[in-house]
């Protein structure tokens, strides 16, 4: 059996940035509460981390970061690495809160390009995934940015004179080119800016190089979106058996049955050393076909 670690893997600039930041600050604020609006990458086990070190995850499924600041009173709040609208900053300010803002520079990115060119009086397509707190922070912008999800959207739109289309940073290449396609059929005048940022993309190239692949393994959070388009790009690459896991000690032993080459990565906010393990335990079983269970400590997992 041979066992296929993909390269690129793990954590990207972007989460790298959002957990110094988020360490720097427990360090800065001992006598504060600290709170991180949602979780600060979309990863379990990294938002656990976190607590350890006093950070408080304020997180509700269907609640906006707006509606989640309602819950926090006083001390710090930490926005995370998947960026924030202008709303939410500014009541976090007139609430006196102290702000630590570990927005992605990609996602700022993108967030400044739409204001550039509303100001030019374009109508603004984003591309991107319902609930997801990126498309949440660049839909809040205007009410002259419309969010795309399908290709059925674009056909309940007018025909606007000008337009600009971009997407969220964590999108499939192969999933925002049909849609962006529809697009420049309706609009004549149109910008298209793919935002797509490099780590994704450059991770999901890697999965569509992969040949003779029996079975690949993503290891990553079921609420991450970039984990869960490797997943997706890998299927429609036709490697027939794909796994989204979080941890070694999810892999099941039938699932390996007549796999003689078996692929790993990881989704940008996966801490390396759970894929690590991962990959340890694949080797273990290609030696002696008896499935590792190993432990979890969480000193490693923000490193």
């Amino acid at each position: 059996m041979e066992i296929i670690p993909v390269t690129p893997r793990g954590y990207c600039k972007g989460v790298v940035r959002a957990i110094n930041l988020a360490k720097k600050t427990a360090l800065e604020y001992p006598n504060e509460m600290i709170f991180m609006l949602g979780m600060i990458v979309h990863n379990k086990y990294v938002v656990e981390a976190c607590e350890l070190l006093g950070i408080q995850c304020v997180e509700e499924k269907g609640k906006t970061r707006l509606e989640l600041l309602d819950k926090i009173h006083s001390g710090v709040v930490i926005f995370t690495a998947h960026g924030i609208s202008d709303e939410v900053y500014q009541k976090a300010i007139e609430k006196g809160l102290i702000v630590v803002n570990a927005s992605c520079d990609d996602v700022t990115k993108t967030q400044i390009i739409v204001k550039e060119y509303l100001e030019k009086d374009y109508e603004v397509l984003y591309i991107g995934k319902k609930f997801h707190p990126e498309a949440e922070a660049v839909i809040a912008i205007s009410d002259h940015v419309h969010f795309i999800e399908s290709k059925d959207d674009i056909n309940q739109l007018p025909d606007y004179p000008q337009v600009m289309v971009t997407n969220q940073t964590t999108m499939s290449i192969k999933e925002i080119y049909s849609i962006i396609e529809a697009c420049k059929a309706k609009y004549k005048h149109i910008v298209i800016l793919d935002e797509i940022c490099n780590a994704t993309r450059i991770r999901q190239e890697a999965i569509e190089k992969l040949t003779d692949t029996d079975c690949l393994f993503v290891v990553g959070d079921p609420k991450s979106n970039n984990s869960n388009k490797l997943k997706e790009i890998a299927l429609l690459n036709g490697i027939p058996h794909v796994y989204l896991i979080e941890t070694s000690n999810d892999i099941q032993k039938n699932w390996l049955e007549g796999c003689d080459r078996i692929a790993i990565t990881s989704g940008a906010s996966t801490p390396t050393y759970l894929t690590n393990q991962v990959i340890e335990v694949l080797k273990h079983y290609s030696e002696s076909n008896e499935l590792l269970h190993l432990d979890i400590d969480m000193n490693h997992l923000l490193d």
